[in-house]
Order: C-alpha cells, then structure tokens, then sequence
C-alpha cells in the first residue's frame, strides 16, 4: 500500500464519522450572510465516500462532489443513489474539471493536506463565484477527552514509535493554513472547532481503524495486524465505543 492510495479502504470508508453539523451550519450561516444569499451551493473535492458531502446535504446544500479514486467515488455515488442534491464526477484539487464559477463554497474534508495547495488554491478561485469561500476542515479524534482512546492510541505508538501522520488535522495551526492557502483572501483567516461524539459499534470503530492509510503504510501488513489485534485485547469488554471527536475548520473568502 502507498502513501495517498485508498483503492482498497474505499469499503471500510462507510463506517467513518461524520463532521459536526453544528460547525458547518454555522459556516454556512455566515457564508449566506456575507454573500446575501438564501441558498449555499458548494463543491467537496477530494469527497471520497461522501462523508463530508452527506453532512453538507443534511444541511440544505447541493452541488457537486469531486473525487479522484474510483472505488472512493463509486461507494459515494452509491450512497447518494436516487438523491439529486450532489452531482458526482471525477477530478482532484488542482483540477476538479468543474465550470468556471460555479459554486459559493469549496471544502476538503480531511484532504487538503494530499493536495499540491498552490496550483488547488488557483482552481477553487477558478469554480469559485466571485467573493466565494474556503473551507479545509478535518475530524479528529478528540483523543485527550478519553483514557480509553488514550490507551489504544499509546498501543499504535507501541507499535511505531517514531510514527508520523500524514495528517489527521489535530495538530495543525492557523499559521501552517496561512501559509498552504497562500492567497490574498478578503476577511481574515477563520478558525473553528467543535467537539461532537459518536456512538458505534465495535466493528465499526475497527471498520474506522482499517480505513487508515498512513498507519498502515509505516506499520506494514504484519505490524498493521498487531496493532488491530491489540486494540482487540483493548476493547474486548466493550459491546459500543463512544468515540469523541474535535471538528476544526479553517474558511476563507477568496478575492
């Protein structure tokens, strides 16, 4: 498996966590207000399996979901079968193969970090209509708020000592987003964040761990398999797993 390759998670993807939906529509909010509008178009790109899309549609967004891999985009589009709020089609950051100022808002959804941000901040100010916004956001675990996930994430450290992530949005600044976004933007850069929690099974939360792909690749197959056995041992008198999250997002208004 390589770094960035999701062809063979794309089936564990469906059992991962939503976004906070109170931060979304907050964003929402304020995008409508600024714009003067009473409806928000938006494009997710880098949408995988629409979890980030499915959020937007439950707050009355349409528009479209652009995803590269095939298997992510197939099992996407196969969750939005019969719905028409979300266009799906195949394209990346640095070129989405959308029209030319099509939507209010672009988001990545704990993907930005894959992108080459220079040439993606080009394309979204291209499907962007005028004034229009900026999202990145990411979904981590809330991991401090819990000595249970506290201990399964020592068992990963266990495991790889030195392991470093690709990203899963905990540690990012705003000084780190100011610098990837490296365009001149009309309002100043806005952070927010937002703790939410899920309640799932517990092989969906393995389900979640197997659909991680840095971890895999530094841990390998075998290293992979030790670290899933002993988050096992971990949980084996668990029926349900609360699993906290933190949302963090940062927007801006593109010129």
């Amino acid at each position: 498996m390589k770094h960035g390759d999701f062809t063979e998670l794309a089936k564990f993807y469906i059992d991962r966590p939503g976004y906070s939906l109170e931060l979304l529509s907050f964003i929402r909010d304020h995008i409508a207000a600024v714009l003067g509008v009473s409806h928000v178009t938006a494009a997710d790109v880098g949408a995988g399996t629409g979890k980030l899309t499915e959020n937007l549609a439950q707050i009355g967004i349409t528009g479209f979901a652009v995803e590269p891999n095939d298997a992510m985009r197939a099992e996407g589009m196969k969750l939005f079968d019969g719905k028409n709020t979300f266009t799906w089609s195949k394209g990346a950051a640095e070129a989405t193969n959308l029209p030319d100022h099509c939507v209010d808002w672009v988001l990545m959804g704990s993907s930005f970090h894959w992108a080459d941000a220079p040439v993606a901040m080009k394309e979204f100010k291209r499907i962007l209509k005028p004034n229009g916004f900026f999202t990145a956001i990411w979904n981590p675990r809330n991991i401090e708020s819990s000595e249970l996930h506290q201990k399964i994430e020592d068992a990963v450290y266990h495991e790889i000592p030195h392991m470093k992530r690709v990203s899963s949005g905990k540690s990012i600044t705003t000084e780190q987003m100011r610098e990837r976004i490296g365009q001149e933007y009309k309002c100043p850069l806005i952070f927010m964040e937002c703790e939410h929690e899920e309640i799932m099974s517990k092989d969906r939360y393995m389900n979640i761990w197997r659909s991680v792909n840095d971890i895999q690749v530094q841990a390998g197959e075998e290293g992979f398999k030790r670290i899933l056995d002993n988050i096992e041992i971990i949980l084996r008198d668990y029926q349900e797993i609360a699993v906290p999250y933190k949302s963090r997002a940062w927007t801006v208004q593109l010129i």
